[in-house]
């Protein structure tokens, strides 16, 4: 968040501060979820973990897709700023997510 004020204040991009705050909440929430499911599922035996892995992945999609039904269709953020600022947030907290998930499947086979 300290980034997009930094970015609000010294560029002549056309972007509010909530915007960047409800969007980076949300996407961190759903991270969050998503990693929460996935860390649960390690602890419990090989069968269950993959359908917590599985879970995990399936629930982050259906709620990024409703966040962007939200976001583009309800909210009517449809400015090419938004725009941007939607998928830049998707794309970074989605690298995480599936790199999180990545190193400890590397670790820890399925």
């Amino acid at each position: 968040m300290g980034t997009g004020w930094l970015i609000i204040s010294f560029t002549p991009v056309i972007l509010y501060f909530t915007d960047i705050v409800i969007l980076s909440a949300a996407f961190s929430v759903i991270a969050l979820v998503t990693i929460i499911i996935f860390v649960k599922g390690q602890t419990k035996e090989p069968d269950s973990q993959t359908l917590h892995t599985m879970v995990s992945i399936t629930l982050k999609f259906l709620l990024e897709l409703i966040l962007a039904l939200v976001w583009f269709f309800v909210a009517k953020k449809t400015s090419i700023t938004s725009v941007l600022l939607f998928f830049i947030l998707y794309l970074t907290l989605t690298l995480i997510s599936v790199g999180l998930i990545l190193k400890t499947l590397k670790n820890k086979s399925l």
